[in-house]
């Protein structure tokens, strides 16, 4: 018992020597730290303060990066909201060409039955492109196809037809081919050949840039300042077209000419003979949707 007693005790002085060394490594290495601290100091001299400039410099940062936080989640809160929008106005646009195209059926139906005949509406836009180049071209020609920005061979707009577009595109018809675009063409067109021309610079790029059009807000901020407030995504773009909408001029010469490629398979005989003859320039009506096809 005499012999435990004393082990247990000489554990104990073991136990109380380490705590006194660990004690004491803390107290040197709190005067190294103090050293360090004073190094470059005088004896006597007070601990150098930061500058006040310093100081507003970093409260200045940490303001603009937090101010650049909030706009950055802000941004893409709006962003997300306006998805739901575009695909709203998607649908809604769906609907009525459904709507439009049964309302055309039931009508065909409705005169077959009745033995008559069903006059079709008259068609409003037309798509114009050109199939010649400027080898004797006629001053009022080149006039008019400047007019309707035709430029270059296989350069393509969309029309609004009207009694002084019709009267024009008669003096030009052997230089060019057009027609009726379907809402198939018009979609293709867009989503494909469709560039902006951007009037106020868009993210880093200077005015009269042409631009392919692969954000909403590319389309929305430049209608916006061109006074167009309802037009806010590729599918208001492809509905004011199609339907000749109140902004279609807006619209169109806010789209670049779409540049097609030349038609795979070639011309119908020579580009020189009407397409009445068998050959490619002139009205093709309904038909200008299978040539847009072969150049998009």
């Amino acid at each position: 018992a005499v012999v435990s007693t004393q082990s247990t005790w000489e554990a104990v002085v073991s136990t109380q020597s380490t705590w006194e060394a660990v004690v004491s490594t803390q107290s040197t290495w709190e005067a190294v730290v103090s050293t360090q601290s004073t190094w470059g100091m005088k004896e006597g001299a007070m601990p150098l303060a930061v500058p006040d400039s310093v100081q507003k410099k970093q409260k200045r940062d940490a303001a603009i990066s937090q101010q650049r936080q909030e706009a950055k989640e802000a941004a893409a809160a709006g962003r997300k909201a306006k998805r739901s929008q575009y695909l709203k106005r998607a649908e809604k646009y769906e609907k009525e060409y459904e709507n439009a195209e049964r309302t055309q059926v039931a009508l065909r139906r409705q005169a077959k039955t009745d033995g008559n005949f069903y006059l079709e509406p008259q068609p409003k836009i037309a798509l114009v492109v050109r199939i010649r180049g400027i080898n004797r071209v006629s001053p009022k020609v080149r006039k008019i196809l400047q007019l309707f920005r035709l430029r270059q061979i296989h350069n393509a707009v969309f029309v609004k037809l009207n009694a002084a577009t019709l009267k024009m595109l008669k003096l030009v018809e052997p230089y060019v081919a057009y027609g009726y675009p379907n809402l198939k063409t018009v979609r293709e067109l867009v989503y494909k050949r469709g560039f902006g021309k951007v009037k106020y610079g868009h993210k880093g790029l200077s005015s009269g840039n042409r631009i392919p059009l692969t954000d909403n807000e590319i389309i929305e901020n430049e209608l916006n300042s061109r006074g167009v407030e309802n037009v806010i995504c590729i599918e208001d773009v492809i509905n004011q077209i199609y339907t000749c909408g109140p902004n279609f001029k807006e619209v169109t010469n806010f789209l670049w000419p779409f540049k097609l490629s030349s038609p795979r398979g070639g011309y119908r005989k020579k580009k020189r003979i009407h397409f009445n003859e068998g050959g490619t320039f002139g009205n093709h009506e309904d038909l200008i949707n299978r040539f847009v096809r072969q150049m998009n």
